[in-house]
């Protein structure tokens, strides 16, 4: 049922993009724990991803990736990390323009699939790799908590090679 509604939010979301030319978005499913990325009303890929726990959620709403970073440096009020293994954002960074919110890779790959990040959306280094090389600065983000049944069934299959058509908030 979950997934049903999913894939309804994702086609609706998907329509109105596209209905103002845009040809490529991120569409973040906070209660399945993946990200789709879409383009030209195809959804290209979904990728797993770890989301933000109970007590710091990811934000739900449209962003957009307003920055790019390869081997980013993680900032703490008096601590910073260095890019390498023991960085917690991992390999790469794609901010939303929501101070301090972004799509990152990891250095703890078990946490995908979980509710575990302080709101950051976590995804394995190599996929978050592959989706750095996809997508660019201004591409529409949507993190969403709801679910529709067009998009969560094209969901049900999340192999790499998914490939499904959304059209006038269906799937033909």
């Amino acid at each position: 049922m979950q997934a049903i509604q999913l894939l309804a939010i994702l086609a609706t979301a998907a329509t109105e993009v596209f209905a103002e030319d845009a040809t490529r978005r991120l569409i973040v499913s906070i209660p399945d724990r993946k990200i789709v990325l879409m383009e030209d009303g195809r959804v290209v890929k979904v990728y797993p991803i770890a989301v933000g726990k109970n007590s710091t959620p990811s934000p739900n709403g449209n962003f957009h990736i307003a920055s790019r970073v390869v081997k980013p440096t993680w900032y703490k009020p008096g601590k910073t990390v260095g890019p390498g293994p023991a960085n917690p954002l991992g390999t790469r960074w794609m901010g939303l323009g929501f101070k301090g919110y972004g799509i990152h890779g990891t250095n703890m790959p078990n946490s995908i699939g979980q509710a575990a990040s302080h709101g950051c959306i976590r995804m394995r280094n190599h996929d978050v790799e592959e989706l750095f090389e996809l997508v660019q600065v201004g591409d529409p983000v949507d993190l969403v908590i709801e679910v529709n049944a067009d998009l969560a069934k094209a969901l049900g299959d999340d192999t790499p090679e998914t490939v499904a058509t959304v059209a006038g908030g269906g799937l033909q």
